[in-house]
């Protein structure tokens, strides 16, 4: 998506940027509910109730309701920072200095012709220091703060939000009254639940269940089936009379889970098993989302190339 040079002291290394992220959100379009036909969105002025041609649409800044001021695109792309090809690195910090706050989106940095040497000079020495580059870069006509690190034996830069994008936590009202007291017992019972709980991060441990379902939703349809889904049903938690009555029904609740699935009792949970294969296509035939073959005379959703899905944690359903 972007090429260029990144730059430290006279150092330049020619490389390529992809996003390091595939968000896998499932997405629909509009379609008439007679025909399917797709729905087709067309801009209208809301003081003539007249269609508007794209030419005159102009850009306007709203100080008030109802109140603009009108920036003309001339005058926006003067403002614009002049697009270069490179990533200039300013500093460098070590990486517990950032707080994650600023870390917005992942890319990785990969090393175009000729920069394969410098590329992975760079990559040791970051790696050996233990440090993190700074620098900008501009993206999609925005100056952009990036932090740059080594990660396995790649580049990964992220884009930062700037300490005037961040909400500082004395804005929220809500946090005006939080000086209260903890008991010691209190604090006690809360940190055996947390470390009850514990257990070492793995990001496969973690599913997208409601994506799963809804693709699994989708090729059941796509494969004729008539499928109703009863909603799920709501359980009421018991409310604890107090706070401390809470934190220790609560650890004899983890306990009780840990003897019935026959875990040691000083564990944490065990890790989940791993995200399923991604699908297969082939043949060139019309797949639904899993990769499944659709019956004759059916169309395949739109996007035919997305993981199995696993059928939905909750609800239970019915095959009419």
């Amino acid at each position: 998506m972007w090429k260029g040079t990144l730059n430290f002291g006279l150092v330049s290394v020619p490389v390529k940027l992809y996003s390091a992220v595939v968000h896998k959100d499932v997405h629909f379009h509009q379609l008439h509910g007679r025909d399917h036909a797709r729905i087709v969105q067309r801009r209208f002025c809301s003081a003539e109730g007249e269609e508007v041609d794209y030419s005159e649409i102009v850009k306007g800044y709203e100080l008030a309701p109802g109140r603009y001021v009108v920036v003309e695109a001339d005058e926006v792309a003067a403002l614009e920072p002049t697009f270069t090809r490179t990533i200039d690195i300013e500093d460098f910090v070590q990486m517990d200095e950032i707080d994650l706050i600023y870390l917005d989106r992942p890319y990785f940095l990969v090393p175009n012709r000729g920069g394969a040497r410098s590329y992975r000079l760079l990559l040791e020495a970051m790696r050996e220091t233990g440090k993190v580059g700074v620098g900008r870069i501009v993206l999609r006509s925005r100056e952009q703060l990036v932090a740059i690190r080594p990660r396995e034996d790649a580049l990964l830069m992220f884009t930062m939000n700037f300490g005037d994008e961040i909400q500082q936590p004395a804005s929220f009202s809500e946090l005006e009254d939080t000086e209260v007291e903890v008991g010691e017992r209190e604090l006690e019972v809360a940190r055996r639940l947390v470390d009850s709980i514990a257990r070492e991060f793995d990001i496969d441990n973690y599913r997208d269940t409601y994506r799963e379902a809804l693709l699994d939703l989708i090729d059941r349809k796509a494969n004729g089936e008539q499928v109703v889904l009863e909603p799920p049903v709501q359980q009421e938690s018991l409310q604890a009379p107090d706070l401390m009555s809470a934190l220790e029904a609560s650890l004899a609740e983890v306990r009780a889970r840990r003897e019935q699935d026959g875990e040691p009792a000083g564990r944490g949970r065990p890790a989940a098993g791993k995200a399923g294969a991604s699908a297969k296509t082939s043949g060139g035939k019309a797949k639904t989302p899993s990769g499944k073959p659709l019956p004759t005379g059916k169309r395949a959703p739109a996007d035919g190339k997305r993981e199995p899905a696993a059928k939905p944690a909750t609800g239970k359903r019915k095959v009419a």
